[in-house]
């Protein structure tokens, strides 16, 4: 019983190892991860897209902004679980978070499309149109909508 006990104790370690120092998913895993995380997870794996979310994630890396056609200001989260988002901001109808940096905590509410990478999260910023479901991101206490 001990040994079962022990190799239990092991598995678990290195499951959490695995999912929060290497970005790997293990399923039926579950090391206390938000409900938002839990949700994006779920769409990941699901496939789904057209989802309105809210969480929070680091940044791991800066892209270069996208000039083509409307404006957006991009950049990859990384969230508890170890997904990864791209965060898409539509930095015509937003302001630009400026002092963004690696290792820096954003929150979001936005649009969840699915891809292969973890996902893109876009519409953080009000419609000017009233069509759609206003989102924003927030940095360091400000939010940008």
């Amino acid at each position: 019983m001990k040994k079962l006990l022990f190799l239990a104790v092991i598995l678990v370690l290195t499951g959490n190892f695995l999912v929060q120092e290497k970005g790997v998913s293990i399923p039926g895993l579950s090391l206390g991860t938000s409900g938002a995380d839990s949700t994006l997870e779920n769409a990941y794996n699901n496939r789904q897209s057209d989802l309105q979310v809210q969480g929070e994630g680091v940044v791991t890396k800066m892209l270069p902004d996208d000039l083509a056609g409307s404006r957006h200001q991009k950049f990859i989260l990384r969230l508890s679980t170890g997904q990864t988002l791209l965060i898409s901001h539509n930095i015509d109808l937003a302001p630009r978070i400026d002092r963004l940096s690696i290792g820096d905590r954003v929150e979001f509410y936005g649009e969840y499309e699915w891809n292969s990478k973890g996902g893109v999260i876009h519409w953080t910023h009000h419609d000017p149109n009233g069509n759609h479901v206003g989102g924003w991101l927030k940095h360091e206490g400000q939010t940008f909508r």
